[in-house]
């Protein structure tokens, strides 16, 4: 009997050949169509033999069969009885991209990791890149290169934006049209698989950023196998998918299927869900919970971790799907970043309009999680969030750049060229050492020059409409509003693409950004205080127009540890007098004394002085300092 690892795909079945399945209810009828390599093309008709037609011998739309001619390597179109050729909607390669035939994969690969725990230290560093631009050949193979350094500077968890296959020269990949398929754009599924397994033998988890909203424009051919793939609940990038309604069955078994296979076939260790706010599910059970358990299932003996935008903030994704929750690991939390894009900028332009970058946000944030709970947000004119009681504060995952808020603003710049040195090394310090979930966003560890702009490679009438959706997006902003789309940079510009490139020379000439990153993630690792700190062993306090203290309690994590205090200052030189803040007193009978300051001149900083003197507390401005109580 024949046994396969997914319920649909081509799946390689040894001297037999390759077996497929598909759900394709409106095309009544499939067959495969093998090619050779130069016959790329959907309206050629030359095919290696006749077409092979498949079987649906349960009259369900799932048409199955087994292909002797076709092996791994073998290059197929899935032909319909109208003679449209369309790449298979499970194809697990497309070597000439999503308008070319699909390429049988045989997922058997050399695994070292098979001793692999998985995430098993919540709360830990995650890096987020991009394959196209973290190196300069934008490739899966130059990307490992990379790993022993992001494993030296103390990083966790690599976070993957998308790699399912897209059409173009370059995009982001939230245009993505065949979940399956990683993009011939950085590489073939080995190649994923060698990073993948060479991160895990340097200690590194990765997971995947999925977009299971929408599917991009171009490329799309779903509608061709099934019209009910999709729903008439519009996203505001395209169609929504058909969680709910007639024959929604198959289409949640096809997502199911796709996070069974990122995780089982390719060993990652969890997916990041896209905006998870535009996936539309009124069954009793959410797709999401569905999509979460299947892959806990799916990884037997490691522990997964799988996260999610989700910009309502519901913190019900976060509850056990059992208790009828979505079953998540973490959620992105842009309160924090809001909050502190304005308190590094002052700009509090649209969205950021809601946030005031005061000391007591930021201390909300470290006790809360999310700021906004079900307040009103002034800037949507309605309620906004969702209470957050017993929740850890390591499911928060926070941030102060990000792929998607360093593009959203018109030169795409980083947060080093719109703030003072001090004031960011400040708030790196809170951000690595918050008892939250940290996220870096590649290149931030070296202070990288680099934008990060959109791009995408679309033609025509799209491209157009892509130029215009970016200005009436950014139009939302003051600053940009009377601007015209000649005023952006062209997303189609492969000069957009080419700027957004990290420089690696930089990690050498910031050498002290690097030392900043690589410090305070191994103290957040080292010291007990912080690696163990949840948001009930923290509270803080105000101690000026920019300055607050955070107190990381010995009482709540261990009887047998000292607090920490951390105190930070985004403003001018604040003088305590005799301070009467009951979190700034010292465990009996010891005093404080600094162990971490941004001020140390390995970090650009003016040199380190202790903050308390006999007549109070003196915070030097825009710097952020760690203190211990002295030894016994």
């Amino acid at each position: 009997m024949l046994t396969r690892r997914l319920p649909i795909g081509a799946e390689p079945v040894g001297q037999a050949g390759t077996h497929f399945r598909v759900w394709a209810p409106d095309a009544r009828g499939v067959a495969v169509a093998l090619v050779s390599d130069t016959d790329s093309s959907r309206q050629a008709t030359r095919s290696l033999g006749a077409p092979v037609p498949l079987e649906d011998p349960d009259s369900d739309g799932y048409f199955s069969g087994t292909v002797a001619a076709a092996q791994p390597g073998s290059r197929y179109w899935l032909q319909l009885p109208t003679g449209e050729r369309c790449p298979d909607p499970v194809s697990r390669f497309q070597p000439d991209g999503p308008h070319g035939p699909s390429e049988v994969v045989d997922p058997a690969f050399a695994w070292r990791d098979t001793e692999w725990p998985g995430v098993t230290r919540p709360g830990s560093v995650v890096y987020e890149l991009h394959v196209g631009t973290f190196t300069p050949d934008g490739t899966f193979a130059a990307a490992t290169r990379e790993l022993p350094a992001l494993a030296d500077l103390g990083i966790a968890i690599i976070e993957l934006m998308p790699i399912a296959e897209f059409p173009g020269r370059f995009g982001w990949g939230y245009d993505g049209v065949l979940p399956f398929a990683p993009t011939r754009l950085y590489g073939r599924p080995e190649d994923v698989r060698a990073f993948v397994d060479h991160a895990h033998a340097l200690g590194l988890a990765v997971i995947q950023d999925v977009v299971y909203n929408h599917l991009g424009p171009n490329g799309n051919y779903l509608r061709s196998f099934a019209r009910a793939y999709f729903n008439d609940t519009a996203t505001e990038w395209g169609d929504g998918f058909n969680f709910d309604g007639p024959a929604s069955g198959p289409v949640r078994e096809f997502f199911r299927a796709n996070a069974r296979y990122w995780i089982s076939e390719f060993h990652f260790d969890g997916l990041r869900l896209d905006a998870t706010h535009a996936i539309h599910d009124r069954s009793p059970r959410h797709i999401i919970a569905d999509l979460t358990d299947e892959i806990r299932k799916s990884a037997p003996g490691r522990r997964t971790w799988t996260v999610a935008e989700n910009e309502q903030q519901e913190a019900s994704l976060l509850l056990p799907t059992s208790e009828g929750g979505g079953g998540l690991d973490g959620l992105w939390n842009d309160d924090f970043h809001h909050a502190a894009v304005v308190a590094l900028t002052g700009w509090r332009e649209a969205y950021f309009g809601d946030y005031a970058g005061r000391p007591q946000e930021f201390i909300s944030a470290a006790k809360y999680g999310f700021l906004y709970q079900g307040q009103r947000s002034g800037w949507q004119q309605k309620n906004r969030g969702s209470a957050t009681a017993g929740l850890t504060g390591r499911r928060f995952v926070t941030f102060i750049q990000n792929h998607d808020q360093i593009a959203n603003s018109r030169t795409g710049d980083r947060l080093t060229a719109l703030t003072s040195p001090g004031r960011l090394r400040a708030m790196t310090a809170l951000l690595l050492l918050g008892p939250w979930t940290p996220m870096l966003f590649q290149g931030q560890e070296f202070a990288s020059s680099s934008p990060f702009l959109y791009f995408a490679d679309q033609q025509g009438d799209l491209a157009a409409a892509i130029r215009e959706g970016r200005r009436a997006f950014l139009a939302q902003f003051a600053s940009w509003k009377s601007l015209t789309t000649a005023d952006f940079p062209d997303p189609a510009d492969e000069h957009t693409f080419l700027a957004s490139k990290l420089v690696p020379q930089e990690r050498a000439r910031h050498s002290w950004a690097v030392e900043l990153h690589r410090s305070l993630i191994e103290l957040r690792r080292q010291d007990f205080a912080f690696s163990e700190a949840d948001r009930f062993s923290v509270d803080g306090a105000v101690l000026g127009r920019a300055a607050f203290v955070l107190r990381y309690s010995s009482e709540v994590v261990s009887a047998h540890r000292d607090d920490r205090l951390l105190v930070v200052n985004f403003g001018s030189h604040v003088q305590l007098s005799a301070p009467s803040e009951p979190l700034l007193a010292p465990p009996r009978p010891s005093r404080w004394r600094t162990i971490w300051s941004s001020e140390a001149p390995a970090y650009g900083g003016a040199g380190v002085s202790d903050p308390t003197t006999d007549d109070g507390w003196q915070l030097a401005p825009e710097s952020a300092i760690v203190l211990a109580p002295e030894p016994k």
